[in-house]
């Protein structure tokens, strides 16, 4: 199982998944702690959170635009009864909302998608980690890669934070130390090329 995990290049996605951003590895965001998802409450897309050393960013999951940043967050505007590394203060669309964070400090995201896709991060090489995504049960046990699973990202030159699908499915995401990459099956508008 080892070597055939060290075996599989890094292919793109599958359709009908598409990256969000321009850059082969996403877009840079230095110092990242976690990511979160939360819901455009005016277009019901998805929106990711970032969360770093210089303050939060909000995307637009569908068209990686970064649609509001806040460089002075501060954890203590939460309440009490949450622990403040797993989740934060809303901001731009969702303000006023809470989201919960996954990354460096815990939490997770979702590993399947609800209709068959699901994720999986493996470290045949560790501490280099990959990130495969699967379909109808297609792990690397079963079938050749590029039919049923695809090794979509590679985490070896920074160290993984996160991956997982959004609650509704659409948008799966992969955050590193220095890099957030989306990916999508929404509906498809421009692609931003970040910011």
């Amino acid at each position: 199982m080892r070597n055939r995990l060290l075996a599989a290049p890094v292919v793109p996605a599958p359709e009908p998944w598409r990256p969000v951003f321009a850059y082969e590895y996403g877009v840079p965001v230095g110092g990242l702690l976690g990511i979160g998802f939360a819901t455009d409450p005016d277009t019901g897309d998805d929106l990711v959170m970032a969360v770093s050393h210089d303050g939060l960013g909000l995307f637009d999951a569908v068209t990686g635009e970064k649609i509001a940043r806040d460089r002075d967050a501060d954890p203590e505007d939460s309440s009490q009864d949450a622990d403040p590394a797993l989740w934060c203060a809303g901001l731009g669309p969702v303000a006023g909302s809470r989201v919960r964070i996954a990354g460096l400090f815990g939490g997770g995201l979702h590993t399947t998608s609800g209709d068959g896709w699901k994720l999986e991060v493996v470290a045949p090489a560790w501490p280099n980690e990959r990130v495969l995504l699967s379909r109808d049960g297609g792990l690397p046990h079963s079938g050749p890669h590029g039919e049923r699973w695809w090794h979509i990202f590679h985490s070896d030159c920074s160290e993984l934070r996160a991956a997982g699908f959004s609650p509704s499915g659409q948008t799966l995401a992969v955050a590193t130390s220095s890099d957030l990459s989306l990916w999508t099956r929404g509906a498809g508008r421009s692609r931003a090329a970040g910011d």
